[in-house]
């Protein structure tokens, strides 16, 4: 199972020694690292800085947020920072949910998926450089119609350094999952457990079994972000995590759509997910975090000393996983990969 570091996004400003968290995780032999956006630092610049320190670790998005740029737009930016790394770049791609999309970039919601399928399609046209980009979609039309009537079919006037850049799909939902395995390289879960690894293997394969599914489990990429955190107290090293975790299940979407909430509710959690949002919602954020079962955090991470991550990692690598995201500082890195290593 390979290791990658996961920056994830600013909170009020930069965070602190990220550059050299990541010079650190390239020379412990991590795969990978990746950025996130929300609604405040984007996630291409974060890996364009690192990745000019770095010559060996893949650069990914986990996530870039679909109506934050138009497919063409994304598109010119993964070939571009693909070129300037030397082929190390992974696109990430994901929906995020109608708060942000509504709220926050003013593009509709609905469809997501149907949305997806063609946001993809739009981006592997402009990778493959081989005809001009049309497309005549549901939510992206090339050229535009309606319009002027002067809009001119094109092909990007830079080749792309891989014609097969590697796409990733955050999901959570099964059929959200599902397109995952049909139309991408890899899938980004963000709240995984060995305990849903049934439920997810499921959508993948009706995914991986549509006709002119680009990939089979045998080849395909799940880059789950998973806390690792070794300490010697199990419910100290919790007490890291609990916070986030109400934060998502709690905050991070309406009641009534709440993509994060429901993956805990799936995994045997309902009435505690329903508890910790009721509470968050009301402002109640200490209590909410209070609601979350140390057991909770421990089936959606790995925590605690190093004998018992090194027990419990075998869980994981019985998954459809085949990369554990982890988060922290240098230090942190290097205690986790010396656990999980040995």
């Amino acid at each position: 199972m390979k290791l990658g570091f996961h920056l994830g996004y600013w909170g009020s400003g930069p965070i602190p020694g990220a550059q050299e968290t990541v010079l650190e995780a390239e020379r412990l032999g991590f795969d990978s690292v990746w950025s996130a956006e929300a609604y405040g630092s984007d996630a291409f610049t974060p890996l364009a800085w690192v990745g000019a320190a770095t010559s060996r670790i893949k650069l990914g998005t986990n996530i870039v947020q679909m109506s934050a740029r138009t497919p063409t737009a994304t598109a010119m930016t993964a070939l571009t920072l693909d070129h300037l790394s030397g082929g190390r770049f992974v696109l990430g791609l994901g929906a995020s949910g109608p708060q942000v999309v509504e709220g926050w970039y003013g593009q509709p919601y609905p469809k997501p998926l149907a949305r997806t399928r063609e946001y993809v399609e739009v981006v592997r046209k402009v990778l493959a450089r081989e005809e001009p980009v049309t497309l005549d979609g549901q939510f992206f039309q090339l050229p535009l119609q309606g319009g002027t009537g002067l809009g001119k079919p094109l092909k990007p006037t830079v080749h792309p350094l891989r014609a097969d850049l590697p796409i990733y799909l955050a999901a959570e939902g099964p059929k959200n999952v599902a397109l995952a395995a049909e139309i991408c390289d890899g899938w980004l879960p963000l709240f995984f457990s060995p305990k849903s690894d049934a439920f997810y293997r499921t959508a993948l394969e009706e995914g991986f079994a549509r006709p002119g599914a680009r990939r089979s489990l045998a080849d395909f990429e799940v880059a789950a972000s998973v806390p690792v955190i070794v300490h010697d107290d199990v419910e100290e090293a919790a007490s890291f995590i609990k916070p986030a975790l109400a934060l998502y299940i709690g905050g991070m979407g309406a009641k009534s759509v709440n993509f994060h909430h429901d993956v805990f509710a799936r995994l045997g959690y309902a009435d505690v997910a329903d508890k910790v949002q009721e509470l968050y919602l009301a402002g109640r954020k200490e209590e909410a975090v209070k609601a979350i079962p140390t057991s909770l955090v421990e089936d959606t991470s790995l925590i605690g000393p190093a004998e018992k991550i090194r027990e419990e990692l075998s869980a994981w690598e019985a998954t459809v996983v085949t990369t554990l995201l982890l988060r922290g500082d240098a230090g942190s890195l290097a205690r986790a990969a010396k656990a999980l290593a040995s």
